[in-house]
């Protein structure tokens, strides 16, 4: 490993993550609250595909994307908590270039289809508040399969390039990344060549997909939000809207995070450094842990389902 940060190559055979630079002394004690994270996030989003499955009252669009997102959170987060992880426990911090681009294209992937989800739901909640009695005829179990191949399906897509790209670039400098897991950005930031295309194109997905799902959601929101008001009562604009907070809720863990993160990694020059390790991971960590919660709170249905099969365990 000695030589192999400083010599020329074009294409390393191995990449070097750090972990969160800076902290290297605490990954011990930080790999403690991330360990529970993820522990909490693999069993809460299985405890909803659980519930779902096993309900046959859930059986409807709202759920089956929640399922969706379910999946999608177990994804993203195992697909950097494991390494993570040990690199904080076994200093385990070399990973292959092709591994390393593969996690890449594969972190990307399921954000974007987070993000596609987010959208789908709140085009469920927009049928259902705005156009109540044609929901089941306008969100059958076909358009609802339709829509989430096309999440998938848009996801892999738009994200195809980022590992190609970074394939393309020498690093003739260093084979050291100074985070925990393969970020776009991270990785092409060490490249000893022009990657405005790279950086450029990040960009441009950020703005095309998250941006756009975004500004979906707000005039979805916009609808909603219109019909309430047109309700008789308050309390039955109340009792609609409560319907929606959920849904809110799970956008603003995903968004505010994201381009938090997105927007420092490329202009936060003054920032330091493991601060922008840490925004990257709580972005990645955070959601998987609180969509289950939510919507386990949130959720009537959920929650009751929960506590019968609670009951019948202690009887």
């Amino acid at each position: 490993m000695s030589d192999s940060n400083t010599t020329d190559f074009t294409n390393p055979s191995t990449f070097i993550l750090l972990g969160i630079p800076g902290l290297e002394a605490a990954h011990i004690w930080i790999s403690i609250p991330f360990c529970a994270m993820y522990a909490i996030a693999l069993f809460g989003n299985f405890t909803i595909l659980f519930i779902v499955k096993r309900e046959p009252s859930l059986h409807e669009p709202m759920f089956y994307f929640l399922s969706m997102l379910a999946i999608t959170d177990l994804l993203i987060s195992t697909s950097t908590l494991p390494k993570m992880l040990s690199i904080f426990w076994f200093n385990s911090r070399e990973i292959s270039f092709s591994a390393c681009l593969t996690q890449m294209y594969f972190v990307h992937s399921f954000s974007a289809m987070e993000s596609g989800i987010l959208v789908a739901m709140a085009l469920d909640r927009y049928v259902a508040i705005c156009h109540p009695l044609r929901h089941s005829t306008i969100l059958t179990n076909s358009v609802v399969a339709k829509i989430g191949l096309a999440v998938v399906l848009r996801s892999g897509i738009l994200t195809l390039p980022y590992p190609f790209l970074a394939r393309q670039w020498p690093y003739c400098r260093t084979n050291i990344i100074p985070h925990s897991y393969c970020r776009h950005i991270a990785v092409v930031n060490l490249a000893c060549a022009d990657i405005r295309i790279s950086s450029y194109y990040g960009l441009f997905n950020l703005f095309s997909v998250n941006g756009m799902d975004v500004v979906f959601i707000a005039v979805s929101y916009t609808l909603i939000l219109r019909a309430i008001f047109h309700l008789p009562t308050k309390d039955d604009r109340l009792k609609t809207f409560e319907t929606c907070t959920s849904h809110l809720c799970a956008i603003l863990a995903l968004y505010i995070p994201d381009f938090f993160s997105s927007l420092t990694q490329r202009f936060g020059h003054n920032v330091s450094r493991h601060f922008l390790v840490l925004i990257a991971n709580v972005y990645l960590l955070v959601p998987p842990v609180l969509h289950p919660i939510i919507y386990g709170v949130r959720t009537k249905q959920i929650q009751v389902r929960l506590l019968q099969l609670s009951f019948n365990k202690e009887t």
